[in-house]
């Protein structure tokens, strides 16, 4: 039985292209200068000699093209063990990124009841080390790993245990921040560029699945940019949409905080999630590390990830979970034109002190149409800061009107 619910979510990569390296031509007969020379014809044995050289070259160097393999890269893994090279063997090479970041990934035992609860009745997921500073080790995990948890402890790969402290948590991107001490810690995980994935690319998963720390598993990149509805409260309604890689290397309950790593031993996501279904497998998501790093960095600073606020509850005008009935769409008096919006439950902050009240449709943000609510945040997240000014258009009485309002962050709840 899994101690940690990873299924905690509701069920572009720009391509590099570059000529091949290895590319034919038409030899023009050799001319020497003065007087032609006569050359001797190679015999059969020469010839398939030679063939067979320049064939194995030809070989390498397209696997190198294909594979994306590196030359020569030194790197410092588990107990000081040093690899001048990745070998041209891929198996071989999921060996070498083990080694390297294998001592940069950790356990995480959440304690929701007290440090004195029984491991059974705790939570445990994974992390991995990307910081070492000021007397500490700074560590990326997943906030359903942490969520609600009375006291944290970190185990390292070589088994031993530290409490740790949270720096900060932000659920809707699902990433936290951990900080221990750094006695005995010297690793740090080098962090991939998650935008130059490829389909197909082999990468490995490492974790604490099920309580089994320093888990290897290893697959393909399925997909590099995923987009998965969230539920965050659980309750059925899409809250968000996460983009995600997504994997069929195996992610079990624990793995989540975990680093998927490509072959080069770089992070290139944070492992997060998977669908668990009767007649599915091979359907694992990570964050991509472009974007978990973009948080963690707001995290480190803040403790949280400061948002602009409008400060509406709302539901959507098509909510395919509780849909209006003819009667409660007659009492909105909307437009027979008007087909989608969301419809203002309650107001807060910005929102009320613009005015805007119960019933009230909200149709449009700076002149772009919303159509649900997952669409408003989106449009504020990605588009807005605050203390900037939006526009608001919104029905009421059946009649269109707008309102400007100036944005804040979050009041403390």
């Amino acid at each position: 039985m899994g101690l940690f619910d990873d299924d905690f979510y509701s069920a572009k990569v720009s391509g590099r292209s570059s000529k091949n390296p290895v590319s034919g031509s038409r030899h023009n007969k050799a001319r020497w200068p003065g007087r032609t020379r006569r050359l001797r014809r190679p015999s059969m044995l020469q010839t398939a000699a030679v063939s067979g050289a320049i064939g194995a070259i030809v070989a390498v160097l397209l696997f190198g093209f294909i594979t994306g393999l590196p030359g020569t890269t030194a790197f410092t893994g588990a107990n000081g063990y040093k690899s001048l090279s990745f070998s041209a063997d891929p198996y071989e090479r999921i060996i070498q990124a083990a080694a390297k970041v294998r001592p940069a990934v950790v356990s995480i035992v959440n304690y929701r009841d007290g440090q004195g609860a029984a491991l059974a009745d705790s939570a445990l997921g994974s992390g991995v080390i990307f910081r070492i500073a000021g007397g500490k080790a700074y560590i990326m995990t997943n906030n359903h790993v942490v969520e609600g948890a009375e006291d944290l402890e970190v185990v390292t790969v070589d088994g031993e245990s530290k409490k740790a402290e949270l720096i900060g948590k932000d659920r809707i991107s699902d990433i936290a921040v951990l900080a221990v001490d750094d006695k005995n810690m010297d690793t740090v995980a080098e962090i991939g560029d998650s935008s130059r994935l490829r389909l197909g690319e082999t990468v490995i998963a490492i974790g604490n699945p099920l309580g089994l720390g320093d888990t290897l598993t290893s697959g393909i990149i399925s997909y590099t940019n995923r987009i998965i509805p969230v539920s965050i409260n659980q309750d059925g309604v899409y809250d968000w949409e996460q983009s995600v890689i997504q994997t069929d290397a195996a992610i079990n309950e624990g793995n989540s905080g975990g680093a998927l790593v490509d072959l080069n031993g770089r992070v290139i996501g944070i492992n997060t999630m998977k669908i668990a279904d009767t007649g599915v497998e091979g359907l694992g998501f990570a964050i991509p590390a472009n974007e978990v790093m973009a948080t963690v960095y707001d995290l480190m600073d803040d403790g949280e990830m400061e948002r602009p606020y409008l400060g509406v509850y709302t539901i959507d005008l098509e909510n395919p979970y509780a849909p209006i009935d003819d009667e409660q769409r007659k009492e909105l008096k909307l437009p027979d034109e008007v087909k989608s919006g969301v419809i203002v439950l309650e107001s807060h902050g910005p929102a009320e002190e613009a005015a805007l009240k119960l019933n009230d449709v909200i149709t449009a943000l700076d002149g772009i149409p919303i159509k649900s609510t997952l669409e408003l945040r989106r449009y504020l997240y990605d588009h807005k800061e605050i203390g900037d000014k939006m526009e608001v258009t919104y029905y009421r009485q059946g009649k269109a009107e707008k309102v400007t309002v100036t944005l804040t962050d979050k009041p403390d709840e």
